[in-house]
């Protein structure tokens, strides 16, 4: 008899097929037997890969998501590719653009593909912070009498969390998701809650209207391994939308990976070896937009207040890991740091007045600071503690 474990508190119970999603646990949950009975399953990936083997998986896997998603998505696929890095390098994603050009549709699709769970919360002036991680409620314990106190999980107890306009909502519920993005746990009347992992915030915002608005702080904005800018289609792809969404359609997208497929390739991307001149291209980078320091140019004391923090070096390392990987490269280059150096820097210096009078924003200081830095620099070896 297959014993079935409740969602909300835990308990076990052994149930026949036939019992499923009739009977209710004490804490009044419906137990809905083992998860994705019938549903397609993704293929099986083996653990004990060497290196090169597992690097030629993920490529494998990366071509069969891009595929996948290309049935539903058109075009975008500089925005397909940095959010399937953020997913492996562990990162969350700011997503940028007007309405009307699918980037809900992109997420919900994606979490179909990688056979996650998927919540969409839709921020609001008014919404509160107990409506993203969850509240207790008072409930009668069926067995004792006696009144006890019972969590009901908010929707940030997903796989992936889809926060659309998250500039909507005041500080104060912005900064609920801070813990859960950075500690992949949640605290509510002093008890932690684990988050299942894998766990992704990718967030949205209209770049439109600014009215009745709050920019979401810096320390937040830190917090996102990619600030992502989703533009308008091209003619054709254009074209394509029109007659896709206007015709009858019966595509459905298969899972290619699932939770634990992701965390053992995130794993595979942690072991890329990186060269100490790409080190040092990275760092130097990212040093070079800071003013205060002697090595920047002298454009970016003329055009920007500050510049990254370490955060932005340790990002583009993994970015450059993960870019690299899913291109079927053996190593990262400076190249891979160049691609994503805008997605990685551009929420992370910010143009004084100076610059917006001239109409210089942060993707033009970046593109002129990633010609300024040579390729070439070799990392300079540090001394050895005596």
């Amino acid at each position: 008899m297959p014993i079935v474990k409740c969602d909300e508190c835990g308990r076990s119970f052994n149930l026949h097929e036939d019992q499923y999603g009739k009977v209710k646990c004490k804490c009044g949950a419906i137990l809905a037997g083992p998860k994705g009975g019938g549903a397609a399953q993704p293929p099986p990936v083996a653990t004990d890969l060497s290196d090169l083997e597992a690097v030629k998986h993920l490529k494998s896997a990366y071509d069969a998501l891009r595929a996948e998603m290309a049935q539903v998505i058109v075009g975008q696929d500089k925005v397909l590719e940095e959010l399937l890095i953020a997913i492996f390098a562990r990162g969350h994603c700011l997503l940028e653009g007007v309405p009307g050009l699918a980037k809900t549709l992109m997420i919900s699709t994606l979490a179909k593909c990688l056979d996650l769970s998927f919540k969409r919360i839709q921020f609001t002036p008014d919404l509160m912070p107990s409506d993203i991680t969850g509240t207790e409620v008072i409930q009668d314990d069926r067995t004792t009498g006696e009144r006890v106190f019972r969590f009901i999980k908010g929707p940030v107890f997903a796989n992936i969390v889809l926060a659309d306009e998250i500039n909507r909502t005041p500080p104060k519920t912005q900064a609920a998701l801070l813990e859960s993005m950075q500690e992949k746990s949640v605290t509510v009347a002093g008890v932690q809650h684990k988050l299942s992992l894998p766990f992704f915030v990718l967030a949205t915002q209209n770049p439109l209207e600014q009215e009745g608005t709050y920019p979401l702080p810096e320390a937040q904005l830190d917090r996102f391994f990619f600030k992502i800018f989703v533009n308008y289609p091209s003619d054709g792809e254009e074209l394509d939308i029109m007659k896709r969404i206007t015709m009858p359609s019966t595509v459905l997208t298969k899972p290619v990976l699932n939770s634990e497929q992701i965390s053992l390739l995130q794993e595979i991307v942690l072991r890329v070896p990186v060269a100490d001149h790409v080190y040092a291209y990275a760092k130097k980078l990212v040093r070079s937009t800071r003013p205060a320091m002697g090595e920047a140019p002298e454009f970016i004391k003329n055009w920007i207040n500050w510049g990254a923090g370490p955060r932005a070096s340790i990002f583009l390392i993994l970015a450059g890991k993960a870019r690299a990987i899913l291109n079927g490269q053996f190593h990262v280059a400076c190249e891979d740091i160049e691609a994503i150096a805008p997605s990685v820097l551009r929420h992370r210096i910010a143009c004084n007045f100076t610059a917006q009078a001239e109409g210089i924003t942060t993707d033009k200081v970046i593109e002129k600071l990633v010609q300024a830095i040579p390729k070439t620099e070799k990392l300079t070896a540090a001394p050895v503690a005596g």
